[in-house]
């Protein structure tokens, strides 16, 4: 299966649809990527990707990443520097554990969204929306080979 065909039409919408809500609330930018597999550790393939999707170019430099590799049941969530000198230490743990829980139970979706949902909570407190704010980053997923 290609990672494009990964989620449904309709489970790509609520994903996108929950980046969009998140984003409503704060100047943080979410983007997504879906692949098959991931060679090594995801958050080195995330930070790698974060790179490539030029998500540090942010002004804030408050950019996360969800990453999934659905082949290999791997996946990883990666804030830039701007948000790791302001959230816990556990931050990202809590919000994994969440969507864990949904993976788990083949809910792949639903655990994308939980998780974007929740960090754009977080990310409110830090990086409020501002009524200037600019769309930096699309919403849309992307994918891998």
């Amino acid at each position: 299966m290609k990672p494009s065909e990964f989620l449904s039409d309709a489970q790509k919408k609520e994903v996108e649809s929950a980046i969009k809500q998140a984003e409503l609330n704060t100047s943080g930018e979410i983007r997504v990527h879906i692949e098959s597999n991931c060679k090594g550790a995801p958050l080195d393939r995330a930070a790698y990707l974060f790179q490539k999707l030029e998500m540090h170019k942010t002004e804030l430099r408050n950019g996360v990443l969800f990453y999934l590799s659905f082949a290999d049941h791997k996946f990883g969530i990666l804030g830039d520097a701007g948000i790791n000198t302001k959230v816990a230490d556990d931050f990202w743990n809590n919000i994994k554990e969440e969507m864990l829980f949904l993976f788990k139970q083949e809910k792949y979706s639903e655990g994308l969204a939980k998780g974007i949902l929740m960090a754009g909570e977080q990310l409110k407190a830090h990086f409020p929306y501002q009524s200037d704010d600019v769309n930096e980053l699309a919403d849309e997923i992307s994918f891998g080979k």
